[in-house]
């Protein structure tokens, strides 16, 4: 009886774990998760952890990361990314990231025209005609992927802020 009750409870127990170990399973991981598991964001995540921010782009937030791609870091004019890159520049480069911060969740279907507050303190200038999304000089080339603690829009620019 007693072996009979134990197998009950396992079964009850799997059937309600196995559910929930599935759809975790499913679920997309924060933005640095989904990030470094996109090949087209190397430099985006090399540039993260450079500037020290993974912790904060893998807590709670909720945020909205305009993410540039390898190919928008290509564009920056040469010796600027390896100069970004070096630990006596941490700070500009963590307010160039975070000019691509947005709180809060937003979808492609919020944005709007109009001036919109980055993590750094500086608006970006969001401008939606005809389907195109703009941000500042960047177009979203891919918007609304979803990650455990936000959203991800893909730019081809990097977003350099102007007081920064």
């Amino acid at each position: 009886m007693l072996d009979r009750l134990r197998f009950l409870l396992f079964v009850a127990a799997a059937v309600l774990v196995l559910p929930l170990s599935a759809a975790r399973a499913d679920a997309p991981g924060t933005i640095v998760d989904v990030a470094a598991g996109g090949p087209q964001f190397s430099t985006l995540v090399a540039a993260v952890k450079a500037a020290g921010l993974v912790d904060t782009l893998s807590s709670a937030g909720p945020f909205t990361v305009f993410a540039p791609t390898n190919d928008a870091f290509n564009k920056l004019p040469s010796g600027t990314l390896d100069s970004l890159l070096k630990p006596e520049n941490r700070s500009k480069l963590r307010a160039i990231l975070l000019y691509h911060v947005v709180a809060g969740t937003v979808k492609s279907t919020d944005l709007k025209d109009g001036d919109v507050k980055t993590a750094n303190g500086e608006p970006v200038k969001i401008d939606v005609a005809g389907g195109t999304v703009k941000v500042n000089d960047a177009t979203v080339t891919k918007a609304d992927i979803p990650a455990s603690n936000g959203v991800i829009h893909v730019i081809d620019t990097v977003l350099i802020p102007t007081a920064k």
